[in-house]
């Protein structure tokens, strides 16, 4: 019986969850209210708030979950949340880093709900604006992980370094998911990867003159 109810309950979680997400991207979350949740999903503000004391907390929810579709687990030892993230920032191989914006990119359209209701909540819910901040600075810090890994560029431009790829990354997402490719996508990603490259890849060798060259 106990785990009868334990699982009415996790299922009633989970359809508060899926229906908010869903009303979150057909009106947004300004336009979206707790009684609209719960007709929504069938159920009464009673049950709504028994499982979440506040629409911004089933938002922190979401986030949560935007984190387990990421793969983005507990910190390791060093801090990091993205292995990948980290190993290839630390090669600093311009391909690789490529092949890692694509595979970025291939999350794009399950991801879109989470993200776009993330950032409008954050505009209304100082405290998701915080959760939001937090979120991106840990992605910067694996960035900044991946580079002192690799000991490439003075300590103090690090951070810098991470910030300003990373928004570059969150833009061109953020714009494909309101407004779709507005250009071929091999393009767009492939000057993301050089922009990258410059900002994060380890330095190229000079090629060796030829003879003829000398």
């Amino acid at each position: 019986m106990a785990n009868l109810r334990a699982a009415q309950k996790a299922m009633t979680r989970r359809l508060l969850l899926s229906t908010a997400l869903e009303l979150f991207e057909t009106r947004g979350y300004a336009g979206t209210t707790v009684d609209d949740i719960a007709k929504a999903a069938g159920t009464t503000r009673v049950t709504f708030y028994a499982y979440f004391p506040s629409r911004a907390a089933l938002m922190k929810a979401l986030v949560t979950e935007l984190d387990e579709l990421l793969e983005r687990g507990a910190p390791e030892p060093s801090g990091s949340r993205a292995r990948g993230l980290v190993a290839v920032v630390r090669e600093g191989d311009r391909d690789g880093i490529e092949a890692w914006l694509r595979d970025s990119s291939r999350q794009w359209p399950r991801i879109r709900p989470y993200v776009l209701a993330a950032h409008e909540a954050a505009v209304v819910e100082p405290e998701l604006r915080e959760l939001v901040d937090h979120w991106f600075e840990t992605v910067v810090a694996d960035i900044v992980t991946g580079l002192e890994q690799a000991g490439r560029f003075d300590p103090p431009s690090r951070r810098l370094r991470g910030f300003l790829a990373l928004t570059q990354l969150d833009q061109l997402a953020r714009r494909w998911m309101r407004h779709g490719w507005e250009t071929d996508p091999a393009t767009a990603l492939g000057l993301l990867a050089d922009s990258w490259a410059h900002l994060l890849g380890a330095p190229r060798a000079a090629a060796t003159p030829r003879p003829e060259d000398e």
